[in-house]
């Protein structure tokens, strides 16, 4: 295996400070697809109080992660996809932090990949709602990416986790194995670029970008 390494960015504030907060970090390892391997650096995040939070995906690093826990009841590992990035560690985080793994579906055949037949926890479908923290968030169904590819929608923070649907730039790759480009443009465009424009887009890899930052650059392009 790979040496792995991580490191933390300072936590992102939430509005409700000292309540709500996003916190994040970064993990590095690889991505393997296609008879292909990378090098990669995924983006850790943790949306929660001080009591209980969810983390999204589990990226290269399960100590990376627990570090941006601490003490913390995690109620949930929403997987964003399932390429072996995002999912490598997922049942060891689980096992880990005694957490449930979630998973749209539709990305069977993609787990089955890095996992074999053993399972997840729990089916993520579209319009899902998961609560942390008195605090709502929805799924959105985005495949393109990957069939299951899922958005995580937090309406009362105005921020989109986009895994790897969307990133600062546009659409993520599909060049791979059960990716589609128009399937991806065509989920961007019918199911996230009709958010707010304000709405912070926290991604899989790389910096944050907002809708409209994204919107805007695919005129007269792919939109």
């Amino acid at each position: 295996m790979p040496e792995q390494t991580a490191t933390e960015d300072q936590a992102e504030q939430a509005p409700r400070a000292g309540e709500l907060r996003i916190d994040h970090g970064t993990a590095t390892g690889t991505f393997s697809l296609d008879g292909e391997t990378h090098e990669v650096e995924n983006n850790i995040w943790v949306l929660g109080d001080d009591e209980r939070c969810v983390v999204f995906d589990a990226p290269h690093d399960v100590e990376a992660v627990r570090a941006l826990i601490g003490e913390r009841e995690c109620i949930g590992i929403l997987l964003t996809h399932a390429h072996d990035d995002h999912v490598r560690f997922a049942p060891e985080l689980s096992a880990a932090l005694e957490a449930p793994l979630l998973l749209n579906a539709a990305d069977a055949e993609v787990w089955e990949l890095t996992h074999g037949d053993l399972p997840w926890d729990g089916d993520i479908e579209d319009g899902d709602v998961f609560t942390v923290a008195e605090t709502d968030i929805e799924a959105i169904a985005t495949p393109g990416h990957s069939p299951g590819s899922t958005c995580f929608l937090v309406p009362e923070l105005g921020v989109l986790f986009s895994g790897d649907t969307l990133f600062q730039g546009g659409p993520g790759a599909t060049g791979r194995s059960f990716s589609d480009r128009s399937v991806i443009e065509e989920s961007i465009r019918e199911r996230l670029f009709t958010l707010p424009e304000e709405t912070v887009v926290h991604t899989g890899h790389g910096p944050d970008t907002t809708i409209g930052a994204e919107k805007q650059a695919a005129q007269g392009d792919w939109l």
